[in-house]
């Protein structure tokens, strides 16, 4: 069983992998803004990315500020998002899935009241 943190953590992972699959040059603040972590949890989230090898750094040519870079998924991020993906649907579905009960039993439990009442 995963813990709370585990699944926050593959939930970043999986967004930031999303976010830099479409758009390599979005920058950590961009990044942090968007996933709703802070910078420094978005330092720590692409280091660990990086040093997973799932994200290489490259140069952002077109950007004035050379200092900029382009977080770039690896082969094996490719491969890792795609099973972050099935992971989270899994979940997700879970989720719904017992959400769907528990709306289920309320409104019985409503309806049971209103008749009786």
């Amino acid at each position: 069983m995963t813990s709370k943190r585990t699944e926050l953590q593959k939930d970043t992972h999986f967004r930031v992998l999303c976010l830099l699959q479409e758009n390599p040059e979005m920058s950590q603040r961009e990044l942090a803004e968007a996933v709703g972590v802070s910078v420094g949890g978005m330092h720590y989230a692409l280091n660990a990315l990086i040093d997973k090898g799932l994200v290489k750094l490259g140069n952002f040519t077109a950007a004035e500020d050379k200092r900029r870079y382009a977080y770039l998924l690896t082969p094996k991020g490719i491969a890792q998002k795609s099973a972050l993906t099935r992971a989270f649907l899994v979940r997700k579905m879970e989720e719904y899935d017992a959400l769907k009960e528990e709306i289920e039993a309320l409104s019985s439990e409503l309806e049971a009241g209103s008749a009786q009442s």
